[in-house]
């Protein structure tokens, strides 16, 4: 365990008892160009706790923990662990302090093995020179490591042939495996399903049975309930308060993040279906593997009706969508919208007649990172009026829109001229939902919507649902895949 830097002294920390405490951020202050993301926080995880950080998408969360990891410099404000004041200025500093991060969007090499990916950069050597890579040593080392925590890998798998779940007990291991004392997970349910969130949940005890501090970033109340020791909330870049998890409720901890009341379960009035839109029959598809996925599914979707698609991910729900949304072919079986054939369509034709679509992976299908938010609010729509003008982009109306469409979807922060990539995971969220959810420049027939809050706070699930329920009054059909069952 790191044993440098000094001990706790002046600086206007003198009265600060720092015993117990693995983790004191003092008075951190981090800005952006037009936004302060750190606001003088103050912030304490105890040792051996499991500690949740949450708050609104683009509260600062994650800008803090990545201060504490080296990723950013504080631009004021004093960092200590295990009582001592320290300086990390890069991840390299943190791993020596024994401080690691297992990152919303894991570090792996897709075509090395489990074993290979755990010790990458700090490899066991062999030979007289130690010039190669003792093989054996690292996958014993795994081995010892997997069975000590409890996370079940086979340390021969390459990772692109594993699940999430068990890539995500790899980017564990690479962390444990350079001995890290203090563990900060970045949204780790965020991929998980339900199944794979429990098994991470026995892994975190065992990991606190083990004198581990863990810091955990999430929006899922549920979760903070069911794992954690205490909370701390923050809303816009400032601390709102910390409580001990026994002592508190989501209700309660909704309203601290968000400043009002929340609505945990959204009131819907009945309301009659009208004729059918969406009509799926008998399809086929298969994956990727070239398997069959979907095996003869029918369904139908009416106007002013919200159909829901349930069940674990990894069975076929994927490729039902990107079937009906043009994105893949189907093998046999119909789709059809007001009752015209679209089957093997192309995404941009049946985008035409109506059909709109938020993707499951919004990084993947959704927007272009290195495009600025004001670009990315129209794709799909950039050659339509208003945005189009005799060929060329109408600057004047994408901004207006864009601008529109950033208040209405509480996206942070309002710039709509920042690259998306620079956004957080739950605002580029909101990017993507609210391009698809708008009625300009065409209102939509048919919404086909993927895991629509994944990533999201609960002020911001609670304002998408509302919406959702909003358009299907308005007599809109939707089909709704999530794994959230809740």
């Amino acid at each position: 365990m790191y044993d440098g830097g000094e001990r706790v002294k002046e600086n206007n920390v003198e009265n600060l008892d720092l015993s117990g405490i693995a983790v004191a951020m003092k008075g951190i202050v981090k800005t952006f160009p037009s936004v302060v993301a750190n606001d003088h926080v103050d912030f304490q995880v105890r040792q051996g706790e499991i500690h949740a950080l949450v708050g609104e998408n683009g509260a600062g969360k994650s800008t803090l923990m990545n201060q504490l990891y080296g990723l950013y410099t504080p631009d004021e404000g004093q960092i200590f662990i295990n009582g001592k004041r320290t300086v990390i200025s890069k991840p390299r500093d943190a791993i020596d302090m024994g401080i690691g991060m297992v990152h919303q969007h894991f570090m792996l090499v897709d075509n090395q093995t489990v074993a290979e990916n755990v010790v990458l950069g700090s490899e066991p050597k062999r030979g007289p020179m130690k010039l190669f890579m003792d093989t054996g040593k690292s996958r014993k080392i795994v081995m010892e490591l997997s069975k000590k925590f409890g996370l079940a890998v086979d340390v021969d798998s390459y990772i692109e042939d594993i699940p999430v779940g068990m890539q995500q007990r790899v980017e564990i291991l690479k962390i444990l495996y350079r001995g890290a004392e203090i563990l900060i997970f970045d949204e780790p349910t965020a991929v998980l399903t339900p199944q794979e969130t429990e098994e991470l949940f026995k892994i975190l005890r065992v990991l606190k049975e083990n004198g581990k501090t863990i810091i955990f970033i999430t929006h899922k109340l549920n979760e903070v309930m069911a794992i954690t020791d205490r909370v701390t909330v923050m809303r816009l870049g400032k601390v709102t308060g910390q409580v001990n998890t026994k002592d508190t409720n989501p209700r309660q901890l909704a309203t601290m993040m968000v400043g009002r009341e929340v609505l945990l379960r959204v009131e819907k009035k009945e309301k009659q279906a009208g004729e059918t839109v969406l009509e799926v029959r008998d399809l086929h598809v298969k994956d990727n593997r070239n398997l069959y996925t979907v095996n003869g599914v029918s369904f139908s979707v009416r106007q002013g009706e919200i159909v829901g698609i349930a069940g674990v991910a990894g069975n076929g729900q994927t490729e039902l969508v990107e079937a009906i949304t043009g994105l893949r072919k189907v093998e046999k079986g119909n789709v059809f919208l007001n009752g015209k054939d679209l089957t093997n369509q192309t995404a941009l034709e049946i985008r035409e007649t109506g059909l709109t679509h938020i993707p499951e992976n919004r990084l993947k299908r959704g927007m272009v990172t290195q495009y600025p938010v004001f670009y990315n609010l129209i794709l799909g729509k950039q050659d339509e009026e208003p945005f189009s003008q005799e060929g060329f982009i109408n600057l004047k109306a994408v901004k207006e829109f864009s601008k529109e469409v950033v208040d209405t979807f509480d996206v942070r922060p309002r710039n709509i001229n920042m690259l998306a990539g620079n956004l957080s995971g739950g605002n580029q969220q909101k990017v993507v939902v609210g391009r698809e959810l708008s009625v300009v420049p065409i209102e939509p027939k048919v919404v086909v919507v993927s895991q629509p809050t994944r990533g999201l706070d609960i002020g911001a699930i609670e304002f998408i649902h509302t919406t959702l329920i909003s358009m299907r009054d308005k007599g809109i059909a939707m089909l709704l895949i999530s794994m959230e069952l809740d």
